[in-house]
């Protein structure tokens, strides 16, 4: 095969870097798909395993095993896209091998079992639930293990240290010390015991768990013994005074003093207390610290117990006593419960994985229940099994959890940081209302881990955060973050120390080093740089011992948790480095412990990896992040996911070069699965053809509707004949543009005032921004009806509608649908549907009829699906699913028919812009071209920006990027900027400069309507604005008449509902204070709850005729009815004090005349 040469080459950036990247971000969306991935393998079989064996509630009957095969997971029935068009979940069938043992016969029957349609992930970490696609959110909760807090006592001001021992399942353990130096604990949240009680209860039921030190614990001295090393002080014994208190001297006397606490009311006898201390401890199925909870007990308690006991030692528990007296003693310090130490990530797979232990535990209790029914000698496996509890378990979690939510798909950068986003909330986490500050506040810990600016503003912040760039997590859920190893030692042999800087051998650095004849090689501490020959000798007199060497950074990258990192000294990543990869200078900035320090270089350990390892993805995108006030930098971050997609992107002048990676890993483009020639590239399709012959098809997806009503639609970047690598990018979507992000456009703005038009944060463009369609974006929105069996008969969709006239029709097809590509607006008909009204008793003139025309004569509704209030487009697809024709359809309904409209909506007054440094404001004005302030040159600017809105906001990042983005498009390029590591003062001079332009950044403009000069030079450049989802057009909103509350009679409120606006108790004191008395009392009665009112108000309106006076509201009505009710006798009288009667309601008799519904209750419109 003749291979093309013409490669297609993506444009790289002009970078401003000076710290190289010496490892690339990992996978953005990595965290999902591996979580998965181990629910698949592992997680699985855990789950199956813990339930395995089923037995009878006897134990001698039948036993029910289950084994997991290697691949449980059968084929998808649908495709992804399948699964979105047909309203479908993407799942697949799970099967498990079920063992059936009588263990009277010894047979075994082996069945395959299906155990329900499993959600799959699909390749972009979502899971599609009823065509529509949801995210997992990861959840941060407190790990298991134990943590030791401190309080202070009220009246004498000690401090008391408290203990709290926290399994992944089973009862918690509560230690505390008392002012009067007992040590008590608390089992569930139960009444206190002394802590010797509990120890002697446990003594002989922990023999058979692991042990370090073989203690009798039943006896007094046993336990002196046990804490002789800790409990020292010379005031004050703990162990003794809880001794001296302590009403049990005996292990059995333990036992039942425990059971009386633990259940008040039970007759205790030594059996029972034994089966339920075992059963609360020793259980593993009732008592589980998790792999996670003893690798934390172990390392906080420096024990060797073997990660497979998963339940409590005796030793656990002595070591947690010891520290308790070791921290009331004075030594050690407390725990801080914020730290990421103690926090932990339940990935999607775990979530999953407990939520299908939910399940599994309601099905063992059904399959006991069923083995107790069954002759043993006729049960199976099928028989035994409901799978009904699994599947709603799956069906509860993946539809109603707060962690399973629908994803946030409103551009690219939306989707990828919804599936990085971290959770405190949730089942097993916080409350919004419980959450005080400290959990909610940044933390030194999230270095490197969780971002410190993106959080949501209001009642969420802080409880929900976002993963660093660098983050990953490792198997027990702990967040690590990456760090390049610094090297102070090498061994003598190793050539890498040839260029290094020799200071001594390791250990004896005093030392001189003596070659083969005993000659002074190198002096004791001296100092000097190692040559090949040098380096050479030192290998054949020292061998492979190890010599020290000045520090230096190697590209050597190593994980840690923030447990691990508190005993490393860490350099910034912007510490300066010498060619030689050594420090630059002695003293460098480093975090030690959490605290910040300048401190010799020679003591590092490691160096920061990249300087936006400690920013999420989001937060990374702000060029001259560090110019920006952190809370204007929160609402930057936040407000790029809320970017609409625009119909012509542009990826930022100013970027900070990780706009393509973002781009490939959030799954919105495409990238070629094969290196090769392009033989094939249409709007719909692209194809490769790799080195081998074989041809690998790539699909696009053209205008479709994302989960936020945007529009996803992937456009070809190669021609037929290009050569393409692997991974490389070959189509963009609707927010990237050459493979990189791009959810706005450059856009040159001037920082002025202008007739007031800008004030409070205004922006004011020009009509060019308009014309050019450069903030056009396209909105998709899908409508769909459903055609039913009804009592009354089966509904049907028809182009025979009644009371239509064919003005109304012209748009549908001979089945009633509209056609594709047909204009629509407000109350348009989409699918005509006829239902059948209830019968009533048929006059004679009707029988006739009813005789002579047959069914035809039949009353029908007119249910036709319609174009709502405000909405209007052009149909761009059109799908109908039939029961007849084979499609899966809910019961009752024959056909279903869902119709998509595209609008195209350009920019305007009321639609809100932010730029990416959290500057946001809403158009107020669109100006004609030739009104703006033009250049020197005569270009018009495109916008204009208030002045007043930087300096109190402290983002002066915006003006950085102005003047920049200014060099950069004069000079012909983009350039990339990274945070903490971009251009500085001086460079952004040096290139406007360059460019021509004057270094301050700011030219003379003149005012496009006279032609006359500004009074000052003002800032010009391009900057990169954004159009925000809160769209002018979604929030226009005005009704005349519509439906009214079904117990008030007042109009609904919401447009939504087409509902009215609240005219409330200041506005009508507004009107009072006016005496407005006429269009008051309107309000108050026709315009609001006055029924009669109304309908008459509306038939003088269309008649032509007075309007008559205001009738009595209905709250009025009501209030009086209520009073009655308490037996007051209320009468209304008039002026001349004569009784008066409220007319009955005859307002349904006049409408039908009117063709109007004013009686209108919720939803009839």
């Amino acid at each position: 095969m003749a291979v093309s040469t013409r490669a297609v080459a993506l444009p790289e950036r002009v970078s401003f870097a000076r710290i190289p990247d010496i490892r690339p971000m990992p996978g953005l969306i990595q965290i999902q798909l591996d979580s998965f991935e181990w629910f698949k393998k592992e997680g699985l079989r855990e789950l199956f395993q813990e339930i395995s064996p089923i037995e009878d509630f006897t134990g001698k009957n039948l036993s029910l095993e289950f084994i997991v095969p290697p691949e449980p997971f059968g084929k998808p029935k649908y495709s992804e896209d399948e699964c979105r068009d047909r309203d479908a979940t993407f799942s697949a069938p799970l099967n498990v091998k079920a063992r059936l043992i009588n263990k009277e016969t010894g047979e075994i029957i082996e069945k395959d079992v299906f155990m329900g349609d499993f959600p799959l992930m699909t390749t972009d970490g979502t899971f599609i639930i009823n065509g529509a696609e949801r995210v997992v959110v990861s959840q941060l909760v407190r790990s298991p293990g134990v943590y030791f807090t401190v309080d202070e006592d009220a009246t004498t001001g000690k401090k008391l240290y408290a203990a709290k021992l926290i399994p992944g399942r089973g009862a918690w353990l509560e230690f505390e010390t008392s002012n009067k130096n007992l040590l008590t604990v608390k089992i569930d949240r139960k009444r206190k015991i002394p802590v010797t009680t509990l120890l002697r209860a446990i003594s002989n039921l922990s023999k058979d768990q692991w042990r370090s030190e073989d203690l009798d614990l039943s006896a007094d001295q046993g336990l002196l013994d046990a804490f002789a090393g800790v409990d020292n002080d010379q005031t004050i014994r703990y162990l003794q005074a809880t001794l001296d208190r302590d009403p049990v001297k005996k292990e059995d006397e333990a036992l039942l003093e425990l059971y009386k606490k633990l259940r008040p009311g039970d007759p205790a006898t030594l059996d029972n207390a034994r089966s339920l201390v075992k059963n609360l401890f020793f259980n593993p199925r009732r008592y589980d610290l998790g792999s996670v909870g003893r690798y934390k007990l172990n390392r906080k308690l420096d024990e060797t117990i073997p990660q497979t006991t998963r339940t409590l030692t005796q030793d656990d528990l002595v070591n947690i006593v010891r520290r308790l007296i070791s921290l009331n003693n004075g030594h050690g310090r407390k725990d801080d419960i914020d730290h990421l130490g103690n926090r932990r990530v339940r990935c999607v797979g775990e979530l999953i994985q407990t939520q299908f232990r939910v399940g599994l535990l309601r099905m063992e209790r059904v399959v006991k229940e069923r083995m107790s029914i069954q002759e043993p000698g006729q049960a199976t496996p099928n028989a035994l099994i409901n799978i009904r509890p699994v599947v709603a378990a799956m069906r509860e979690f993946f539809g109603g959890s707060q962690l399973s939510q629908f994803m946030d798909q409103t551009n690219a950068l939306a989707e990828i940081g919804h599936k990085r986003r971290l959770s405190a909330l949730g089942p097993g986490g916080l409350s919004r209302e419980r959450a005080g500050f400290d959990v909610r506040d940044v933390h030194e810990s999230h270095y490197g881990r969780i971002c410190p600016i993106e959080t949501p503003e209001g009642p969420n912040i802080g409880l929900i955060g976002n993963l660093a760039t660098y983050a990953q997590i490792n198997p027990y859920g702990f967040i690590e973050t990456p760090y390049r190893k610094v090297y102070k030692r090498l061994r003598a042999n190793d050539p890498d120390l040839i260029g290094r800087e020799f200071r001594g051998i390791f250990g004896r650095e005093r030392e001189d080093v003596l070659d083969e004849k005993g000659e002074v090689l190198i002096k004791g501490r001296e100092r000097l740089r190692v040559d090949a020959a040098l380096q050479q000798k030192l290998a054949q007199v020292l061998g492979d011992q190890e010599v020290r060497v000045k520090p230096f950074v190697t590209e050597m990258v190593d994980y840690h948790t923030a447990d691990d990192e508190e005993n490393f000294w860490i350099a910034q990543a912007n510490a300066k480095l010498t060619d030689n990869d050594e420090f630059g200078e002695d003293r460098v900035l480093a975090r030690y412990q959490g605290e910040f320090f300048e401190e010799n270089s020679d003591s590092m350990d490691y160096m920061d990896v990249s300087p936006r390892q400690t920013v999420s993805v989001a937060t990374a995108l702000i060029p001259f992040l560090e110019h920006d006030d952190v809370n204007r930098a929160l609402m930057g971050a936040n407000m790029q996911r809320q970017a609409v997609p625009l119909l012509r992107p542009q990826s930022p002048i100013c970027g900070t070069g990780i706009e393509r990676q973002i781009a490939i890993d959030s799954g919105q483009v495409v990238v070629s699965r094969a290196a090769g020639e392009v033989v094939l590239s249409t709007a719909r399709r692209i194809e490769v053809i790799d080195a081998d012959g074989e041809v690998h098809a790539h699909r696009l997806r053209k205008f479709v509707r994302s989960n936020a009503g945007t529009c996803i639609n992937q456009r070809p970047l190669v021609k037929k004949g290009d050569y393409v690598t692997l991974g490389q990018v070959i189509a963009d979507n609707t927010s990237t543009e050459k493979g990189e992000l791009a959810l706005g456009q450059n856009i040159l703005v001037a920082f002025m005032s202008w007739e007031g038009g800008n004030f409070e944060d205004a922006i004011l463009i020009s009509e060019h921004i308009v014309h050019e369609d450069l903030f056009t974006s396209i909105h998709i929105e899908k409508y769909e009806i459903d055609a039913r069996d009804t009592k009354l008969g089966p509904e049907e969709i028809t182009r025979d509608i009644p009371n239509v006239g064919e003005e109304g029709l012209r748009n549908l097809d001979e089945r009633g649908i509209i056609y594709v590509g047909a204009e629509v607006g407000p109350q348009d008909i989409l699918v005509g549907k006829i239902t059948p009204k209830g019968e009533t008793e048929l006059t004679a003139e009707e029988k006739l009829l009813r005789a002579i025309f047959g069914e035809k004569a039949r009353e029908v509704k007119d249910t036709s699906l319609r174009v709502p209030h405000g909405e209007r487009g052009k149909i761009v697809e059109v799908k109908v699913f039939s029961r007849d024709a084979g499609d899966e359809l809910p019961p009752g309904v024959n056909q279903l028919v869902r119709v998509s409209i595209a609008q195209k909506r350009k920019i305007g007054a009321g639609d809100k812009m932010a730029g990416r440094h959290g500057n946001k404001g809403v158009i107020s004005r669109v100006l004609p071209v030739e009104d703006m302030p033009f250049l020197p040159d005569g270009t018009p600017v495109d916008i204009i920006l208030n002045p007043l809105g930087v300096p109190h906001r402290m983002n002066i990042g915006q003006i950085m990027e102005t003047h920049l983005g200014w060099a950069a498009a004069a000079l012909g390029f983009k350039i990339a900027t990274p945070v903490f590591d971009g251009a500085s003062e001086d460079d952004i001079e040096e290139f406007l400069t360059r460019a021509g332009l004057p270094e301050s950044g700011k030219v003379q403009l003149y005012d496009g309507r006279t032609g006359e000069p500004f009074d000052h030079p003002i800032t010009v450049g391009y900057n990169y604005m954004l159009k925000l989802a809160h769209l002018v057009e979604d929030k226009v909103h005005a009704r005349s008449t519509g439906p009214y509350s079904l117990i008030t009679q007042q109009p609904l409120g919401g447009k939504a509902q087409f509902g009215g606006q609240r005219f409330g108790e200041m506005e009508v004191w507004a009107l009072e204070a006016y005496g407005a008395a006429h269009i008051l009392q309107e309000i108050l009665t026709v315009k609001s709850d006055d029924v009669v009112g109304r309908v008459k108000t509306y038939e003088a309106i269309v008649k032509g005729e007075n309007i008559m006076e205001p009738g009595v509201p209905e709250s009025f009505k009501v209030l009086v009815k209520e009073l009655q009710s308490l037996g007051i006798n209320v009468e209304v009288l008039n002026e001349d004090e004569q009784k008066i009667q409220f007319v009955e309601d005859t307002s349904n008799d006049v409408m039908p005349e009117l063709g109007i519904n004013l009686s209108g209750f919720e939803g009839d419109q």
